[in-house]
């Protein structure tokens, strides 16, 4: 795999924060960012993939896969996809500011 590809690689891997009452929690608490990731993603390429993307030092990575909702409306069944998403614990000195304000 050449070097711009594994790079375009990387940039797919994260699909967006995940922000939840739980999520908020750990970052104030433990200094943890929670992203929305690709299901075929390992810990060493999100890690990679947050340093790339955001400019930062990872001390730690921690993935969870999130098994989909049955959700149901009368007699019709149906079931949210799975999802995987990662518990990403920064470096100390080292912050990530989604909303721009300092």
């Amino acid at each position: 795999m050449t070097r711009a590809v594994h790079e375009e690689r990387l940039m797919t891997i994260i699909l967006g924060p995940h922000i939840s009452e739980k999520s908020t929690a750990v970052a104030d608490e433990k200094h943890q960012v929670v992203f929305k990731v690709r299901r075929d993603a390992t810990k060493r390429e999100i890690r990679k993939a947050v340093e790339l993307l955001f400019e930062v030092e990872v001390g730690n990575v921690t993935v969870v896969n999130v098994s989909g909702k049955v959700k149901q409306r009368g007699s019709n069944r149906s079931r949210k996809s799975d999802w995987k998403k990662a518990y990403v614990k920064l470096a100390p000195g080292h912050d990530i500011d989604f909303m721009g304000v300092e």
